[in-house]
């Protein structure tokens, strides 16, 4: 079988101490299941400002390109607020997604049953939560031109950023929401703001056609956004693929994850469009939860969500469908058993450092 390469970028903040457990999985799974991961490494972020100058090298965005998946960590930090806007860490992970055209970002929100009176919601309100957010990443408002500020005299400035969005960008992300919903549910609910925004209405009116034309077998809704996040607090499960843009489906997404518990429990999965020869796909993965230099280098973060992005890895990029059940299962199991990592402790569990929970993971893979 074929070696299959990961391209590791633990970033900054908490990133490279979470990567370090993801490190773990693939070395137990290359000892003892013959996976044949090969693992190169690479800085992005402030890291890489502070060695290159810029928020990923030229020589890094190549492996990454040539890299089967790209395992992300975090990047960013106070450290770096003072530099110039087109280096700033974020930056990197912009380019990444716009060179790699990782056109599809993947956020699931679940709720693990031992983790439900974590939420700020009741727990009957969240235990059993399973939403997936199908967002689209490299379009709309963070890449639309012009994007500027002009200087207008007397003291006055303009900001400007554009919501731009094709017909054939609409297409393939709702085509891929009504792919994911026959996996799971079978329906999908598109939100946008059409009252307002002229790219919402054609945002509604392509994806109505896409579901007409090829997914009329998926029951399809629409949700003004601003009331889908209302409703993502009232009532989440009431919902199962929520397809949206790169704007709203940034916030609602985060709505979506503080319903778990913890920013530290969620993975992302962020896929560009399968190769017509080989079908496979360039992808990247990443935790939700950003670089939290506040707990950076103490050993107290949550790995979770870095380890269960490696699933997806596991699921999307390397069609190990087994493996990614069980390292989900082994996440629920370690849960069940009460261990913690601080922000989701709760009374009668058992705080564990970041390394502890690693550990515990693999020991739960492994059976």
């Amino acid at each position: 079988m074929a070696n299959r390469k990961l391209f590791l970028l633990p970033g900054d903040g908490i990133g490279p101490e979470a990567m370090s457990e993801v490190r773990k999985l693939i070395a137990f799974m290359n000892a003892e299941e013959s996976a044949g991961f090969e693992t190169d490494e690479g800085l992005v972020g402030g890291s890489a400002y502070d060695a290159h100058g810029a928020a990923i090298s030229d020589a890094d965005m190549e492996k990454a390109m040539a890299a089967d998946a790209v395992l992300f960590g975090a990047v960013g930090g106070p450290k770096w607020d003072g530099v110039p806007y087109e280096v700033r860490p974020e930056a990197g992970l912009l380019r990444l997604r716009k060179d790699m055209e990782l056109f599809a970002n993947l956020r699931p929100a679940i709720c693990y049953p031992a983790l439900a009176a974590s939420s700020s919601l009741k727990p009957e309100v969240v235990e059993g939560l399973d939403i997936l957010i199908v967002r689209e990443l490299t379009g709309g408002v963070y890449f639309g031109e012009p994007k500027e500020i002009i200087d207008l005299g007397n003291g006055q400035k303009r900001g400007i950023d554009t919501q731009v969005y094709d017909t054939y960008e609409i297409e393939r992300i709702s085509g891929v929401a009504f792919e994911l919903a026959r996996t799971r549910r079978n329906e999908v609910c598109s939100m946008e703001k059409r009252n307002v925004m002229k790219s919402g209405v054609l945002w509604n009116e392509v994806v109505t056609a896409t579901h007409k034309a090829k997914y009329s077998d998926v029951k399809l809704s629409h949700m003004l956004a601003d009331a889908g996040g209302m409703q993502l607090v009232r009532w989440p499960k009431q919902f199962d693929v929520i397809v949206t843009d790169n704007l709203f489906g940034d916030m609602l997404s985060d709505v979506a994850a503080m319903l778990t518990g913890s920013l530290g429990m969620l993975p992302s999965a962020s896929l560009g469009a399968p190769d017509p020869k080989t079908g496979s796909r360039k992808a990247l993965y990443e935790p939700v939860h950003g670089s939290a230099p506040d707990i950076a280098g103490q050993g107290i973060a949550n790995p979770i969500a870095m380890i269960a992005s490696f699933a997806m890895c596991l699921r999307y990029s390397f069609n190990m469908v087994a493996e990614a059940d069980r390292l989900e299962a082994a996440i629920s199991s370690v849960l069940d058993s009460g261990l913690r990592t601080g922000d989701i402790m709760s009374e009668g569990c058992t705080r564990v450092s970041t390394s502890e929970m690693g550990d515990a993971v693999v020991k739960a893979y492994a059976g």
